[in-house]
């Protein structure tokens, strides 16, 4: 076989066993998400992901009550498919306004897990503005139709 052949088989190799980990990863991630929305019933969750160039990537998840408490933070740290969702229980319990300031308290926390998890609470942000604007339209037609 040719120098050229066993380069491309090899390629083709590496290329299969990238695809194969990627969907591991994909379908860890969604029985997280899955076992997560079956735990909490109400409230919201926020996703939050730092891709790093030369760092390590982050993917964090965050669960919060309608009442603005923190039920969990999850996040996955790592530059493989072998990264796997590790909580934090320290965070659990806190006010969602104090979460930005206690992570600064972690000590295991770098600055790409920090990102994630404070792009996760400005998704949740974004969702409950949302929401607030469509209970507000909702009532108003109420009103419209009374």
């Amino acid at each position: 076989m040719a120098t050229w052949q066993l380069g491309l088989l090899l390629l083709v190799g590496a290329w299969a066993l990238q695809s194969v980990g990627v969907w591991l990863q994909m379908r860890h991630y969604a029985r997280t998400v899955k076992s997560i929305g079956s735990e909490f019933d109400e409230g919201f969750l926020g996703t939050g992901f730092v891709r790093g160039r030369f760092q390590k990537g982050t993917i964090a998840l965050v669960v919060v009550s309608d009442d603005l408490v923190v039920r969990r933070v999850s996040t996955m740290t790592g530059r493989s498919v072998f990264a796997k969702f590790h909580s934090h229980p320290a965070l659990a319990g806190l006010r969602l306004d104090r979460l930005e300031a206690a992570l600064s308290d972690v000590e295991h926390f770098d600055a790409g897990r920090t990102a994630a998890i404070l792009a996760a609470v400005a998704q949740i942000e974004t969702r409950r503005q949302k929401r607030r604007q469509e209970d507000t339209g909702s009532h108003l037609l109420r009103l419209e139709n009374a």
